[in-house]
């Protein structure tokens, strides 16, 4: 079944970036992968990010203003060639740290990751990398 490989290849997408394999982790997305995470005031990562180059830069500037303190998938839900993910994330902006929900639905295309949207309370995210 389709689904269930798209599954393994998200599951897979996670568990690479849990060990901060980021190269490995680039190599599951396909060359014009499309990035996007809704536009929020405040968070410079915030946005659209073509290609795998862009989603490089992309961890390359979250890493800059946040470290990741929990994140963790919790759900996988397949059909098509999609793949939703409900999980919880904790950031450490600099000095203070957000707890969030958040979704990511993943678009896969003969074995590759070609899109990831995600979902996030942006007040919440904005304003933890708002001026305190």
């Amino acid at each position: 079944m389709p689904e269930q490989s798209n599954a393994k290849l998200v599951q897979q997408a996670y568990q690479v970036f849990k060990e901060g394999q980021i190269e490995s982790f680039l190599n599951l997305l396909s060359k014009d992968v499309l990035w996007v995470l809704p536009e929020m005031p405040n968070v410079p990562f915030a946005g659209t990010w073509n290609c795998r180059d862009g989603v490089a830069q992309f961890f390359s500037r979250m890493r800059e203003v946040q470290d990741v303190e929990e994140f963790e998938p919790e759900e996988f839900i397949a059909q098509g060639n999609k793949v939703v993910v409900l999980g919880r994330f904790t950031m450490r902006i600099k000095v203070t740290g957000a707890r969030s929900a958040w979704a990511h639905v993943w678009t896969i295309q003969d074995g590759v990751v070609t899109a990831v949207r995600e979902y996030v309370d942006t007040l919440a995210v904005s304003r933890a990398h708002g001026p305190q």
